[in-house]
């Protein structure tokens, strides 16, 4: 597709060389609010500004076929109040940057359609700003107990790339099933001379909702990376509240407790039998 006809809309023509794109998508692969969550905290720690944006049209299923239930899951959020629409909100694909570390953002939804042309505007984005590597950050419910830190995996676009990851403790994938839409830019990214790495965290499989203590945990650890500033001080703050919260629930419930303990253990002979061989 010629780019002149992308669904691209700058706000401002950022200057930057050298530049790195740190990725985040909604939906799919954000449990516990992980991919959003981390990449907006590194977002505001920087503060990014944002330049462009992909309009949605063409990339959502605003209708789906099936209970309501299942339906309202792809409906733009909407606010009406005494008889006024206050809020009509389509999904966002924000692109932001922050030119004095020569790092550039992007937070947007999965596309449910034409993945193509949404990932050819992300390229577009990133020849503009001169990007040479991207790192795409999710997660997915696993059998990591919500007192321990999440295990970090990662697919690369080049094997040399694990070898830089391994000494942060990311393991490489091993996965066959449904694919998402970061796996995709990862098989585009060589041709467009671009390094990829996708960064994913395994969370508890038994919790919903927002997860602050993994949140934190895959923030550090992006942050070691890439070698970004952070001050962790409000993370390690909420991530404890919210362990200690969960814990006391947990502990509510005898059979989940007894799940969590099992998960516990094995996890930690996991460490133990990684540390002696």
């Amino acid at each position: 597709m010629e780019t002149h006809e992308l669904p691209l809309t700058f706000r401002d023509r950022p200057e930057v060389e050298q530049s790195r794109m740190i990725i985040a998508f909604s939906g799919w692969m954000d449990g516990g609010d992980v991919s959003t969550g981390t990449v907006m905290r590194l977002l505001h720690a920087m503060d990014g500004e944002p330049f462009a944006d992909i309009n949605p049209e063409g990339f959502y299923l605003y209708n789906f076929p099936g209970a309501m239930e299942v339906n309202a899951l792809f409906r733009p959020h909407i606010r009406v109040e005494e008889g006024q629409v206050r809020l009509f909100d389509p999904p966002s694909n924000t692109f932001y940057v922050d030119e004095q570390r020569d790092v550039v953002f992007f937070v947007g939804k999965e596309p449910n359609m034409n993945w193509s042309t949404f990932a050819e505007c992300i390229f577009k984005v990133a020849k503009l700003t001169n990007v040479q590597s991207m790192v795409f950050v999710g997660s997915f419910g696993g059998s990591v107990p919500h007192t321990r830190e999440p295990r970090l995996y990662a697919t690369v676009s080049d094997p040399k790339l694990m070898q830089a990851v391994r000494k942060f403790g990311v393991r490489p994938s091993n996965y066959e099933g449904p694919g998402s839409f970061a796996t995709f830019l990862l098989t585009q990214a060589e041709q467009r001379d671009i390094e990829m790495i996708s960064l994913v965290a395994e969370i508890p499989g038994y919790l919903q909702g927002t997860n602050p203590l993994s949140i934190a945990a895959v923030t550090r650890r992006l942050a070691s990376i890439l070698d970004l500033p952070l001050d962790i001080e409000e993370l390690r703050e909420a991530s404890t509240e919210w362990e200690l919260r969960v814990t006391d629930e947990v502990e509510q419930n005898p059979d989940l407790a007894e799940q969590v303990r099992e998960l516990e253990e094995a996890y930690d002979n996991e460490l133990i039998e990684g540390d002696e061989s």
